[in-house]
């Protein structure tokens, strides 16, 4: 019987699947790109929608919050959904006989997502740049730190909603909450821009957090510690919940 392979190339070979199946359906490709680059258009280039997201122009406003939307539809709400009807259909039961085991998933999850991000990143930064947006760059470093610990925090939450209920609730539960945090969990809207306590509420959660230090990084260059501190506790706590937690049937 032949050894199985090394824990990185397992987590490796996971990453690429996950990466191959969010790309191969249209309906994710929908989510990830198409939707988010028409709001990026929408909310940039014309007075159409007036959302109060503050002083200066808008594209160096809107682009952040996009992005952090974008994150926030791959890595929570995409992953959640594919991860749930895979679980029900039985690829997850298949996945429970090799040795790649529920920190293998995560790992490898999470990898496959920052692959379709960093695509993501690069076609709705391209199509900020031609609207004119001019981020800066000594913050770049720190986007895509912010970028690395909300995938890790969206991710592991929506493993741990996938892996404990049903598929069907995952699917409303899943949309619901992208709803209400692209709402009022100063994803797109800055968090100074919310009532009190739905501001400070916000920025304790990990789309808020991410927001604000894309905002921060992007718009000024300046370290946003406050916010890489709150996306980094969030990435510890449910990566430990979803070990925990998950059932692979």
């Amino acid at each position: 019987m032949s050894a199985p392979a090394p824990p990185l190339r397992r987590v490796l070979a996971q990453s690429g699947f996950e990466a191959r199946a969010l790309l191969g359906r249209s309906e994710q490709v929908l989510l990830a790109l198409v939707l988010p680059a028409l709001a990026l258009v929408a909310l940039s280039a014309t007075d159409a929608v007036e959302l109060g997201l503050g002083e200066g122009r808008r594209v160096d406003v809107v682009a952040p919050g996009v992005i952090a939307l974008a994150v926030l539809a791959t890595a929570f709400t995409s992953q959640a959904i594919l991860t749930a009807f895979d679980r029900r259909a039985g690829v997850l039961r298949l996945l429970a006989t090799t040795p790649l085991g529920p920190g293998g998933l995560l790992g490898g999850t999470v990898g496959g997502v920052l692959v379709v991000q960093l695509l993501q990143v690069l076609v709705l930064g391209g199509i900020a740049l031609v609207l004119g947006w001019s981020p800066a760059l000594a913050g770049l470093g720190w986007a895509l730190l912010a970028i690395a610990l909300a995938t890790a925090s969206f991710t592991a939450l929506a493993l741990l909603l996938a892996g404990t209920l049903r598929a069907e609730a995952v699917l409303g539960l899943a949309n619901l909450v992208f709803v209400l945090l692209a709402a009022g969990g100063a994803v797109l809207i800055p968090a100074e821009r919310l009532p009190g306590p739905v501001a400070a509420l916000a920025t304790l959660l990990p789309s808020g957090a991410l927001g604000e230090a894309l905002r921060t990084a992007l718009s000024t260059g300046a370290l946003p510690g406050r916010e890489l501190a709150v996306l980094a506790v969030w990435a510890v706590l449910a990566s430990l919940a979803a070990r925990r937690w998950f059932r692979w049937f």
